[in-house]
């Protein structure tokens, strides 16, 4: 790879977390609490604890491994690295698949509360916009990033007060118990929430001082986004029991509502707007970087792999995202594509522990019980996702499991 191939090392601590930030405190916490509450009832907190662990173990594993490679790709390249060519691309094609789909659905939930007549619309010109915004180049991207992060955190700090002060608040009676399935699935929905902290990684090349950067950035936004999930979590189950928080779409516009303040619910769904265009951008970013590494290895088509003279940015891998995303938003129901994404990023973070599990003690290995509760999380979690979901995840992988081995049979390479 040539210098001229290579991306700006720009972002420091303090754009980095707030990138990971983007990512996990994003549309997630406005609309996966209402199916988690569902699945899990009065479970719900032990569900978002299982989650934080899992999403610990994973993050542990990936800032070990980030310091190590510090470069763009994420686990695409951990897993060639370590486990061989075939992991780090299934990585990497779970997580663009995975990711493009979520970067849809934050397009749709942009466009469902903006203008619901019109989601669609809305949400193809999201993604237009923001495709735009990223073109031009990672720092003006951090900096919108950094603004979105701010304001939604400020409506969040709305919810919460009015959720746990309020004066008519109420807590209904909770149903009954659900079994362990139905906290795993709950767990699994939850975890879309906190996946984001992978962007800090698949951004690993334009990073300065990754090897102290990237690892620290990772746990200090995983730990501001769990302190702010836990929060709004207990102030909803606080107003709205674990029954009331399953019903209904929009569970924080109720949270203020029920709680006598129905004059602040606009103000929390301009949040959800805002929480929804800070994840699309940063998802965007992420997707494009692991497009970009692929294309470098020629696993996709080559001319993706190229950096803009100026902006500093992969834009051709850019714009190809964001024209995919745009088709996908425009013509498919992606409801679903939570539980979707939830399990091909869980794909994703098998491998990731399982390729940090290889490294040695002076490359920095995370202790064996987080890689080893990491993969079985992993595992358990996403077998325990709705059977469609499922169904639908281990079909994309097998698709492209099998280009990838009619692509190497027909280069004549071998592994």
């Amino acid at each position: 790879m040539s210098t001229h191939d290579q991306l700006r090392r720009r972002l420091g601590l303090g754009d980095s977390v707030v990138l990971g930030l983007g990512s996990m405190v994003g549309a997630g916490i406005f609309a996966a609490l209402a199916p988690a509450a569902a699945a899990a009832g009065s479970w719900l907190l032990l569900a978002l604890g299982i989650a934080a662990v899992l999403a610990y173990c994973n993050a542990m594993s990936s800032a070990r491994l980030a310091a190590r490679y510090p470069v763009s790709g994420g686990t695409y390249v951990y897993g060639r690295e370590r486990l061989g060519p075939f992991w780090g691309y299934l990585a990497g094609w779970g997580f663009v698949v995975g990711k493009t789909a979520s970067c849809a659905a934050m397009a749709l939930t942009v466009g469902s509360y903006a203008w619901p007549d019109q989601a669609r619309a809305v949400a193809v010109a999201a993604v237009v916009a923001i495709t735009a915004l990223d073109y031009l180049g990672v720092r003006k991207s951090a900096l919108a990033t950094r603004i979105i992060v701010a304001a939604v955190l400020a409506v969040l700090t709305v919810v919460v007060g009015v959720g746990l002060f309020g004066p008519h608040a109420t807590a209904p009676a909770l149903p009954e118990r659900v079994g362990p399935g139905g906290v795993l699935e709950a767990a699994g929905l939850l975890f879309f929430a906190f996946a984001g902290y992978a962007r800090i990684a698949t951004l690993g090349e334009e990073v300065r001082a990754p090897a102290r950067t990237i690892p620290r950035a990772i746990m200090i936004a995983l730990g501001v986004a769990l302190a702010v999930y836990v929060l709004v979590a207990v102030a909803a189950l606080n107003t709205l029991g674990s029954a009331g928080l399953a019903q209904g779409a929009d569970p924080l516009a109720r949270v203020v509502s029920v709680a006598g303040a129905p004059e602040l619910t606009p103000v929390v769904r301009v949040g959800a707007v805002l929480a929804a265009t800070g994840s699309l951008l940063a998802l965007l970013l992420g997707v494009s970087r692991i497009v970009l590494a692929m294309a470098r290895d020629r696993w996709l088509p080559g001319a993706l792999a190229a950096v803009h003279p100026r902006f500093g940015g992969p834009h051709r891998a850019e714009l190809v995202v964001g024209a995919v995303v745009a088709v996908a938003a425009a013509t498919f129901d992606l409801r679903a594509a939570i539980g979707f994404s939830s399990f091909t990023v869980l794909v994703y973070y098998l491998i990731a522990n399982v390729a940090a599990g290889t490294l040695g003690a002076g490359e920095g290995r995370p202790a064996r019980w987080v890689t080893i509760l990491g993969t079985a999380g992993c595992v358990l979690v996403g077998c325990s996702l709705p059977r469609e979901s499922a169904g639908a995840g281990l079909s994309v992988l097998a698709l492209g499991a099998g280009w990838y081995f009619l692509r190497r049979e027909r280069a004549g390479t071998t592994e």
